[in-house]
């Protein structure tokens, strides 16, 4: 019957598999001290000082760890995208029957294929004038209306959306959903760009997405999308990913914020603010008169 172990049952717990998986690998003395090359990918340092990270080629992805220890000696900032040579050894979590990289020394391995586009479009358009401070534009001080352009779900456009009602209640806000990684993300961002810059009104734009690896953020590295921002006719400020995270969109915008709730406090002021500042004029011309 359904639900009974048959006669003489050799089920293995998830335990005993995990187990066993672990004396598999552990007992290959190649994997015991390896070096591996890759390029790094969402590259996470914690408070703890450890710092998980994915290394990845053309043909697959291997996770990785690097403890306190090891990374206090790295002699270098690791960013996504960078190749380098990671040695150590390859073993299983046992909790979570997940195999990855314990890595105990870190080096360059040239610039990783990804670094190597993200540096060469940077200066090409640095050298046609589109990072200039002359071109940056500002958006008035109290904005009528403000454009979001992001994924339609997802907590970086609730948090927009938000903080934007929250400091000034009075705003107008388009949403226009993107595709913000992936091959359609591209198209989609210029798509939704030149849809904002057709509606009268509109302010400022806020361009970006929540925090991911280099290939999660790829989009806003295109080319594309840097000369649709270039072409804006209304302000933009990029808004992409984490504080540590840099696009070409953030060189080419009109201003580039932290983290999307970090443009949603820039485009719009506090009312709270501003009625704390009428009230003092109130105060001083009741005064003077």
């Amino acid at each position: 019957m359904m639900g009974e172990a048959p006669a003489g049952d050799r089920s293995l717990s998830v335990s005993e598999v995990n187990q066993r998986v672990k004396h598999l690998i552990g007992g290959d003395p190649t994997l015991s001290s390896v070096t591996v090359r890759g390029e790094i990918s969402n590259w996470r340092p914690y408070s703890s000082g450890h710092c998980y990270f994915t290394l990845k080629d053309s043909g697959g992805e291997l996770s990785a760890v690097m403890f306190r220890s090891a990374a206090q000696r790295l002699r270098f900032q690791p960013t996504d995208g960078m190749a380098v040579k990671a040695a150590g050894r390859v073993d299983v979590y046992e909790k979570r029957g997940e195999y990855q990289l314990y890595v105990e020394a870190m080096a360059h391995d040239g610039a990783g294929a990804l670094y190597e586009a993200y540096e060469r479009l940077k200066a090409k358009l640095a050298s046609e004038g589109l990072f200039d401070p002359e071109r940056k534009r500002t958006w008035p001080a109290v904005p009528k209306r403000v454009a979001v352009i992001t994924s339609p779900t997802g907590a970086a456009v609730r948090d927009m959306l938000s903080i934007l009602r929250t400091r000034w209640p009075a705003i107008r806000v388009l949403l226009i959903p993107a595709v913000v990684q992936g091959q359609e993300a591209a198209p989609s961002l210029v798509r939704a760009l030149a849809q904002a810059n057709a509606v009268e009104g509109v302010d400022v734009i806020l361009f970006g997405r929540g925090g991911g690896s280099i290939e999660d953020l790829w989009a806003f590295n295109e080319e594309p999308v840097a000369r649709a921002i270039a072409a804006s006719r209304v302000p933009v400020i990029s808004c992409v990913g984490h504080e540590t995270d840099v696009t070409i969109s953030d060189f080419v915008a009109d201003a580039r914020a932290a983290t999307p709730s970090h443009a949603a406090q820039m485009a719009v002021p506090d009312v709270t603010e501003v009625r704390a500042g009428l009230d003092g004029l109130e105060r001083r011309l009741a005064s003077l008169l």
